[in-house]
């Protein structure tokens, strides 16, 4: 596997600047672009790109809302690479001991609010393309930076993208599970709404009502034993897993819960799932109706409906939720990812396959991997055990300087491959 050629890489490498790479993380966290709110990033993002070359698509997800998408444009012939980061971040939580959106350097670490999911690792694919950029080194083939909105979303933006017919030979998604671990499958997840449907009355007429609330505490029980049909794997013991996460009880289909005095008509569970390969959003969504049709079973009165995804009002998400992603680990993309990231280092990754408990996320490669892209889970991590959306939410400055030159050199890799032939063998 190649680097193109050493004096290249190493002319990229003189543009690869540590000040400049934290410079660009905080120009984004400056941002708040909360899920839904990331346009005013986006068209900054837009004018950043333009302004150095760059083909740029302010591609419009929803409308009002966008997402960038900027080309460095190969010489031609070759193949392409995607470095997929999303600008969307989680609401913040309170305790933060200085602006969240003032970013602020301790040592090793960045601090600044979405640092984590994921603007520490967009810097550092923007720094990648700008010092391929700078250096002067002509790849054949497009490296695109996209910068995609609403992963928080069930990875609207991305799939958007694809809807739309936008392809490259691989990509890369940077979640930020530490440069030492080279993630090859994702588990699928989705939420889903189960709701009940009875029949209001008085507390005088209680006779002649039907109590959602009622039947929906006899279906709770056999919804936490649900069997979901898949084949069991040993490195995913947990999987597949669900968690009822709240019950709404009330009456007509919005749920009114004023006035305790009436028997509530509508209620609904609402379930978030991971589940394995071999399953899907179709499978676990049939599993749900089996369940609940057992208990219709034993109960004609029964009404209910499983809704994926759930109702807008009672959940965020805007498509049905990621599938399940897995590539084999000797893929080309995933070795190429793995062999710049010793060659940086100097030591070999910790991990290439599944990771727990990062493979139990959903993320953007569930779309790319459905189109058809080969793709890996690979970017920087953090530090001071602090997670993401939680208050002094922090980044290694260090590994995101690894990432910019992993995804460098895996750029003048992939990019300099002849568009018409297959990636090489025996990787």
């Amino acid at each position: 596997m190649s680097t193109a050629l050493t004096s290249e890489a190493e002319a990229v490498f003189a543009h690869v600047d540590r000040d400049e790479l934290v410079d660009i993380a905080k120009d984004l966290i400056r941002f708040p672009s909360i899920k839904g709110e990331e346009t005013p990033l986006a068209r900054h993002l837009a004018e950043f790109f333009t302004e150095r070359g760059y083909e740029v698509d302010l591609f419009e997800v929803e409308p009002g809302r966008y997402q960038t998408i900027a080309t460095l444009k190969g010489e031609g012939g070759g193949k392409s690479l995607m470095l997929n980061g999303h600008i969307d971040i989680d609401p913040l939580e309170d305790g933060w001991d200085h602006d969240p959106f003032e970013a602020k350097v301790e040592g090793d670490l960045l601090f600044g609010a979405g640092v984590i999911n994921m603007k520490g690792a967009d810097a550092s694919m923007i720094h990648a393309a700008e010092a391929i950029r700078k250096s002067g080194v002509k790849l054949k083939g497009d490296l695109v930076v996209a910068l995609v909105a609403g992963e928080l979303h069930g990875g609207l933006g991305t799939d958007m993208l694809m809807k739309s017919g936008f392809r490259t030979d691989a990509a890369i998604v940077p979640e930020a599970f530490g440069v030492r671990n080279v993630l090859t499958m994702n588990v699928g997840t989705c939420s889903v709404a189960i709701t009940i449907k009875g029949k209001s009355a008085h507390i005088m007429y209680k006779e002649d009502s039907v109590d959602a609330i009622a039947k929906m505490v006899k279906a709770v029980p056999a919804l936490n034993s649900i069997e979901f049909t898949h084949e069991p794997r040993p490195d995913l013991p947990d999987i597949p897993q669900m968690n009822l996460g709240a019950i709404v009880g009330g009456r007509g289909s919005a749920h009114d819960t004023r006035g305790a005095n009436y028997v509530s008509d509508y209620c609904t569970a609402l379930i978030d799932v991971r589940f394995l390969p071999g399953q899907s959003i179709d499978s676990v969504e049939a599993d749900f109706v089996r369940v609940m049709e057992e208990l219709k079973a034993e109960d004609p009165e029964l009404e209910y409906e499983v809704q994926i995804p759930p109702p807008a009002r009672f959940h965020e998400g805007k498509t049905r939720g990621h599938e399940p992603f897995e590539i084999p680990a000797d893929a080309y993309i995933v070795q190429s990812v793995a062999s710049h990231y010793t060659e940086v280092t100097g030591k070999e990754p910790e991990l290439i396959g599944v990771h727990v408990p990062g493979s139990y996320s959903g993320d953007d490669t569930s779309h790319l991997w459905a189109a058809g892209i080969p793709c890996v889970l690979w970017g920087p991590g953090h530090g001071a055990g602090i997670r993401s959306a939680f208050a002094n939410e922090n980044m290694y400055i260090s590994e995101m300087e690894i990432a910019s030159k992993v995804f460098a050199l895996t750029a003048l890799d992939i990019c300099n491959q002849d568009k018409g032939e297959d990636f090489p063998e025996g990787s």
